[in-house]
């Protein structure tokens, strides 16, 4: 069986950072991709960042692009969020996203997600 946990979240003031992390339990965590969501009031699910089983390929929104970097560490089954220059509308729920294909950046809903963690920043 296949969990995944997000943590990490939390409230920061604009312009500082985050890292979010996201542990995955189950089968050969090294042939997943993995990606983050996010979901903020009122608004549909966003993908924000994604990269491949190997960590060589990583693709990001525009919103994140600059400022979002994801990597991962298959010796530990994590993969990071790590957000810098955060602004107020970064604020949102963000879900982690396990799959064995490339992560869709208009999910289907497809994979295993974890349960979310919310980041606020404060302006």
């Amino acid at each position: 069986q296949v969990q995944v946990v997000e943590l990490g979240g939390g409230l920061v003031q604009a312009g500082g950072s985050l890292r979010l992390s996201c542990a995955l339990s189950g089968p050969a965590f090294s042939t997943w991709w993995m990606g983050w969501f996010r979901r903020a009031p009122g608004k549909e699910r966003e993908f924000i960042a994604a990269i491949s089983w190997s960590g060589t390929t990583t693709y990001y929104a525009d919103s994140a692009e600059g400022r979002f970097t994801i990597s991962r560490d298959n010796g530990k089954n994590t993969v990071h969020l790590q957000m810098d220059s955060l602004k107020p509308q970064d604020t949102a729920v963000y879900y982690c996203n396990a799959d064995r294909y490339p992560i869709l950046t208009v999910t289907d809903g497809r994979g295993y997600w974890g349960q979310g963690t919310q980041v606020t920043v404060s302006s």
